[in-house]
């Protein structure tokens, strides 16, 4: 049984790690939780966790093995978020050129997983209340019900009892999601937790990019704890990657930690500031540079990726025999033509013809091609494809 494993064990199984109480808490909550089909509301600062927290209840509910789908109800544009959720009949609006399933009837039988709910219309979360008491949808432009089996999992890092004092949020919706509700804590509130991740990422990185890494010097760890990490779990993973790329074959020292996070010797970042008050206009400046720096390094390292299969593919295209990899899904193209060879134009003409293959699912075109959502949305918007 789960509930009977070692907390390490469990939390490798899960991937959510630490040894605060707040943690320890946290996923005791979620052995209990798990297993009933009770919806839950997860919230807490970006970057803390909570589709790790999502996938964690999934993976050891009685619905491990049904789909978990996860929805940004904030990355969907509201025209069209009500006929992602629930699907369309054909010729229901403009486009509609055929009848479509959403992604609750996807995920019918597991669950499925809603991350910024806070971001959802009021007009989609009184049809969302509905599926919540009925397990019932209806389709965009259908006249009858469709009976689904779902659970339902919510993510957010706003206030919702302030949305709902705003009128930004049903006040219904927001007492029958609030039942089950798990608060992630800020990484600042658990510095103990730190050291543990650190290791983890490093661990991780050096086994997938098969970099040689000597460590972080205790001193270094100490420093690393002093900061208060406003991008929490998300910022310390960048910049421990992005540290061990900088400094790749040394041992990272706390003058590295010290230079790159502006820390004083003496003194922590003020809590909730995103650059300390204390710092010269200068010092500030080249923080929030290093945070714009660390934010875009694991793009272009996707990026980077991706070109690297792109000219592979070029030259099996030039040969006409188109090779993928079985672990990435890249639709096969069986034209004789020779496409552009440009680097952009080939990129383009890659991430056309995967949207083509999964019928413009945006995720599993990013999931195909090994990218982030996020960069696949800014390549999209930079090559007009959206």
């Amino acid at each position: 049984m789960e509930q009977t494993q070692n907390p390490e064990i469990l939390q490798e199984k899960l991937g959510f790690f630490g040894k605060s109480p707040q943690i320890e808490e946290l996923l005791q909550t979620i052995l209990m939780v798990a297993p009933t089909d009770l919806s839950v509301l997860i919230t807490g600062e970006s970057g803390t966790g909570k589709e790790v927290v999502a996938n964690a209840i999934h993976r050891l509910s009685k619905r491990k093995d049904k789909p978990l789908i996860s929805v940004n109800c904030g990355a969907i544009p509201e025209g069209i978020l009500e006929s992602e959720l629930f699907g369309h009949e054909k010729g229901s609006f403009t486009g509609a050129i055929a009848q479509r399933k959403g992604y609750f009837e996807a995920a019918d039988g597991g669950t499925i997983f809603l991350d910024e709910i806070g971001e959802m219309p009021l007009n989609t979360q009184v049809k969302l209340l509905r599926v919540l008491e009925t397990s019932e949808i209806m389709r965009v432009g259908g006249s009858k019900s469709i009976k689904v089996d779902v659970r339902v999992i919510a993510a957010t890092n706003k206030n919702l009892e302030e949305a709902v004092r705003n009128n930004e949020f049903r006040r219904d919706l927001y007492f029958r999601l609030k039942a089950i509700t798990l608060q992630i804590p800020p990484l600042r509130k658990r510095k103990e937790d730190i050291p543990i991740l650190v290791k983890k990422f490093s661990d991780e990185f050096v086994r997938k990019n098969q970099i040689y890494f000597k460590g972080f010097a205790p001193e270094a760890i100490e420093l690393l704890k002093q900061y208060d990490w406003p991008g929490n779990v998300r910022e310390l993973k960048n910049f421990v990657e992005t540290a061990i790329i900088l400094n790749r074959g040394e041992i990272i020292h706390s003058s590295y930690v010290r230079s790159v996070l502006n820390l004083n010797q003496h003194s922590a970042t003020q809590e909730f500031l995103p650059v300390p008050l204390n710092k010269s206009p200068d010092q500030a400046e080249r923080e929030l540079i290093y945070r714009t720096l660390i934010s875009l390094k694991l793009d272009i390292t996707e990026i980077k990726q991706m070109l690297a299969r792109l000219i592979q593919a070029q030259m099996d295209l030039v040969q006409n025999k188109v090779i993928f990899p079985a672990d990435s899904p890249i639709p096969q193209d069986d034209s004789k033509e020779v496409k552009p060879t440009s680097m952009s134009a080939m990129e383009r003409e890659l991430i056309k013809e995967t949207l083509k293959k999964f019928n413009g699912n945006r995720r599993k075109t990013a999931k195909a091609l090994q990218i982030s959502e996020r960069t696949l949305y800014r390549k999209l918007n930079e090559y007009g494809l959206s």
